[in-house]
This record gives structure tokens, C-alpha cells and sequence, in this order.
């Protein structure tokens, strides 16, 4: 049978396996979502490249200044919908890399948890007699606890659903605008 502080050191023990273990998992997560970021960006910008030279060349092309005020507002629509995709990309890498966080570090909370739990109740079933109140009382200050994060972790989700959702909504007005914006240009020439 262990002994109380042998049982603690153990728990201490597992406590800072778990905590670098969580601190692992957000780095790596965080990593992640930065590389996924860095490869956007470069993508983003050689195609960049790309369309500024071909439109430049087009561009230098024009026969005379209608020709070339022509070219320049057929490049509108296009440059916009790749702001958007590029926008829409953008959410989808930090809605991504935010939910990967959510769960590696409820997934470490939660043995976390477990563990002191089972230490607990361990260390209660060695406990003198007459020290159940405390027991008790550690117990239900463990579960206050355990309430608070579930709460936090629910608050959390639904300000990041909210998040994404004024996100999709914000780049769905600017895609009807810029849609739209042709055909009022049209309708008013």
C-alpha cells in the first residue's frame, strides 16, 4: 500500500507529464496553423506575381485609353473573388487551428482530470478517520471546478461558432456586392 505523500509525489509527477504534454500538443497545433498560414501567403503571392505581369503586359498592350480603362475594370471582378477565396481561406486555417487547440487541450484536461480524481479517491479510502469532511469538501470543490471549465469550454465553442459565422456572413455581403456591382455598372452605361 502507498503512503499519502508517495501518492502525492506520483500525482505531481503525472500532473507535470500532463501539463508538458498539453503545452506539446497547443505548440504543435500551433505550428501547424502557422505553416498552413506561410503556405496561403506564398501561394497568394506567386499567383500574385503571376496575374500583376500578365495584367501589366496586357495592359502596356492597350491600343488607346478606352481600350486600356476597358482591361483595367475587367480585372475588378477577378481580383476581388481571389480576396475572397483568399479571405474564406484565411477563416477556414483559424477556424481549423482553433478547434485543433479545443480539442487537444480538452482531451488533456479531461485525463487530467480523471487522474486527480482517482487520486481522491485513493487518498480517501487511506484517509483517517474523522478527515471525511474534507475529503468531501475537496471533492465537491473539484467538481465546482470541473463545472467552471465545462462552462468556460461551452462559451468558448459558441464565441468561436459566432466568430466563423460573422466571418462566412461578411465574405457572403462582399461576394453579392462585388457580383452585383458589374451588372450596376451596366445597367448605368
Amino acid at each position: 500500500m502507498f503512503s499519502i505523500p508517495e501518492q502525492f509525489s506520483n500525482a505531481t509527477k503525472a500532473n507535470l507529464e500532463s501539463q508538458y504534454a498539453i503545452f506539446s500538443a497547443l505548440t504543435n497545433k500551433a505550428f501547424e496553423g502557422v505553416e498552413k498560414l506561410v503556405e496561403l501567403n506564398l501561394s497568394v503571392a506567386k499567383q500574385s506575381l503571376e496575374d500583376s505581369s500578365a495584367a501589366a503586359k496586357q495592359l502596356l498592350s492597350a491600343k488607346d485609353p478606352q481600350e486600356f480603362f476597358s482591361l483595367t475594370a475587367a480585372r475588378v471582378q477577378p481580383n476581388a473573388e481571389k480576396a475572397i477565396s483568399y479571405s474564406r481561406s484565411l477563416a477556414s486555417i483559424a477556424t481549423g487551428t482553433t478547434a485543433e487547440f479545443s480539442r487537444a487541450a480538452e482531451s488533456q484536461i479531461l485525463e487530467t482530470n480523471r487522474k486527480v480524481i482517482s487520486l481522491v479517491d485513493e487518498v480517501s479510502k487511506n484517509a483517517p478517520a474523522g478527515t471525511e469532511n474534507a475529503v468531501a469538501l475537496f471533492k465537491s470543490a473539484l467538481g465546482s471546478a470541473n463545472a467552471g471549465y465545462e462552462q468556460f469550454t461551452r462559451t468558448a465553442k459558441q464565441a468561436s461558432d459566432a466568430i466563423e459565422a460573422n466571418v462566412n456572413a461578411a465574405v457572403s455581403q462582399f461576394t453579392s456586392a462585388v457580383k452585383s456591382a458589374p451588372a450596376a455598372n451596366t445597367a448605368a452605361a
